[in-house]
């Protein structure tokens, strides 16, 4: 079907046929070849030996590290953090397959569909409008005047495809309606607004500078727009729409994108015109927040392309202080955080104005400060240091800031330069440092350390050293089976017949309903096929994990019945340890005549299991 809804088959398996894994993996992550599989680093998680593995005979990827593994449709999904229609959506227009699919009854695409597609259809209208009235326009003179006031070039102009919305009621409406398309819709998706007595519908922007929004995938989706002159607000961005949430929404990010993806690295500032001029600098990897606090939402779209923000907001102590609060935030999201200072207070944009691009990379970009000597240069700004007061409070304040690092190295370092600082002795606040911590370590709760390091170079904490898991006969057993059952068909028929689902693990027995189903429809074994129809997240991982298993064991009909017989085997085990436990209670209870009755089911049960043992030799 069409977007949000259910896909038709042979579109999603057109799509897969189309993209290469090894070449659509291969824009994220450099790949080695290692005999008949490509390896690398992991983009899922942080780690220094590659664990990461693309099989191209299968057309299938897996981690041996963070266990994430599937299909090329389900590795777009995981990088970009798109749902799997979306990604199937992305592939397709890649391939230059149509996207407005019908349905298998014949039905045309939802209206849901049409109108985004009708409403960034109108967008891309509005920005060549708006763009054109600021260059060929006498009404956009003096927004021009004053973008070139702040130093934008033409080519920054035309880059940006900035633009002007004129100080009329209604330009955009009628050009627009002039070209067909719907008032009521365009106010949906945010371009219009409707007029108070309901007679018809007006410009929503008037008198502003036009910065247009486009989203990840660099459609676009919305506007912010800068008041020319007095008068509030200031900034006005589009309302919340289909296509355009505030909270989720990075300006910049489909240009930033590529350069964030190869250094691993983001630049979060705060204005759009921060994030030109940084551009124009050649800070390509900076985007910006839509005019609102940084969110949640925000970190988790960082934390799928980056491993580390700068932060470069404004000098002033507002900007300091929405810094300040956003470190926790991306930190919680898992993303190395450094900030960048800027000198005398400027924001960026001013800063590049006054001192030029080459004094901006080299006193922020290249310099940004720790997350701790960030935090101890904001808490001096809060005391008065000439008083002995102000000098105690801030050195409890800081010796709290220093206690936080899990590094005992960096700890001393930064003690010792407050010990030199304020000629105090190291050993006092060592002490004081050492009762943080203990203090620290209480408010913790339990099961608070994250023991998903796998073999990350940025955990302090390495996995504790051990035997590996070891796991029983029949999980191997199942697994093996699954192996062979995901590569012949024939013998997934045969278990099929002897065994059915009658798998004693959970996402065995689910992989092997959905494979004889898969089977029973006349496809021929194909890995990457069938992990497409599965779409469930568990089962893909653990069906990339199976078929990545090293195929030199042993297999022929003795050992495919052998395995066979250790998966059924199993049942019955648990239930002659199940008659166990109750015959002990019985007999604790002094209830003889139960004791009894359950020894009689627990050697007939032993017998049975012998017998079937037997039959096999």
């Amino acid at each position: 079907m069409t977007y949000g809804n259910k896909i038709p088959e042979e579109v999603i398996e057109a799509v897969r046929k189309h993209h290469d894994i090894v070449e659509t993996v291969g824009k994220y992550v450099h790949l080695t070849k290692h005999g008949k599989y490509m390896k690398g680093l992991c983009p899922f998680h942080s780690e220094k030996t590659p664990s990461f593995t693309v099989t191209p005979e299968l057309q299938i990827y897996h981690c041996y590290g963070c266990g994430k593994g599937g299909n090329v449709i389900r590795f777009v999904e995981e990088m970009e953090g798109y749902t799997f229609p979306e990604a199937v959506r992305l592939l397709a227009e890649e391939a230059g397959m149509p996207v407005t699919w019908a349905a298998p009854d014949g039905s045309k695409a939802s209206p849901q569909d049409s109108d985004r597609a009708k409403i960034i259809e109108a967008h891309e209208l509005t920005i060549k409008l708006y763009h054109h009235i600021l260059n060929n326009t006498k009404q956009g003179q003096a927004a021009k005047h004053y973008l070139r006031e702040r130093g934008m070039s033409d080519k920054l102009i035309d880059h940006f495809m900035l633009g002007y919305a004129p100080d009329e009621w209604d330009v955009l409406a009628r050009f627009l309606t002039k070209r067909g398309f719907d008032p009521a819709l365009m106010e949906k998706g945010g371009l219009l607004s409707a007029k108070s007595d309901g007679s018809g519908h007006v410009d929503r922007f008037r008198n502003r500078i036009m910065f247009p929004i486009w989203d990840r995938d660099g459609k676009a989706t919305a506007f912010a727009g800068r008041l020319i002159g007095e008068g509030q607000p200031k900034y006005l961005n589009t309302s919340e729409t289909m296509l355009f949430t505030k909270s989720r929404t990075l300006y910049n990010l489909h240009y930033a994108r590529p350069s964030i993806r190869k250094s691993k690295q983001v630049v979060l500032f705060e204005g759009y015109m921060d994030v030109i001029r940084s551009w124009s600098a050649g800070v390509k990897n900076g985007v910006a927040t839509m005019g609102t606090a940084l969110t949640e939402d925000h970190g988790a779209v960082l934390k799928r392309i980056a491993e580390e923000v700068i932060v470069c907001y404004d000098g002033d102590d507002a900007g300091q202080a929405a810094a300040y609060k956003s470190i926790p935030l991306l930190e919680r999201a898992g993303l190395k955080v450094a900030v960048a200072m800027l000198p005398k207070g400027k924001d960026p944009d001013e800063y590049i104005s006054e001192y030029g691009p080459e004094a901006f990379l080299r006193d922020a970009m290249d310099q940004p400060v720790s997350v701790t000597k960030f935090k101890l240069i904001y808490s001096r700004k809060n005391h008065i240091l000439l008083k002995e007061e102000g000098r105690k409070n801030y050195l409890l304040e800081a010796v709290e800031i220093v206690a936080e690092l899990d590094s005992s190295t960096e700890r001393e370092v930064y003690l010792k330069e407050l010990s030199r600082e304020f000629d105090i002795s190291l050993d006092s606040l060592k002490q004081d440092c050492h009762q943080k911590r203990q203090e620290l370590q209480k408010k913790k709760p339990q099961g608070d350390n994250n023991d998903n390091s796998w073999n990350n170079g940025r955990n302090e904490k390495p996995r504790r050293s051990g035997p590996p898991t070891v796991r029983p006969a029949y999980t191997n057993a199942e697994r093996r089976l699954l192996h062979v059952m995901m590569r012949d068909s024939e013998v997934a028929q045969a278990v099929h017949e002897r065994l059915g689902e009658a798998f004693n693990v959970e996402d065995h027995a689910a992989l092997a309903a959905y494979l004889y189903a898969y089977y029973a429809q006349g496809y021929d074994p194909d890995a990457s096929r069938f992990i497409a129809t599965l779409n469930d997240d568990q089962l893909e991982r653990t069906a990339a994990s199976i078929l990545m298993m090293d195929s030199d064991f042993p297999f022929d009909d003795a050992t495919m019945e052998a395995y066979i017989q250790e998966i059924i085997k199993v049942p019955r085990f648990r239930e002659i340890e199940q008659k166990k436990e109750e015959m002990v209670r019985a007999e604790r209870a002094g209830d003889a005549l139960l004791a009894a009755q359950m020894l009689s089911e627990i050697i007939t049960l032993e017998r049975q299991l012998k017998a079937r043992q037997d039959d096999r030799f």
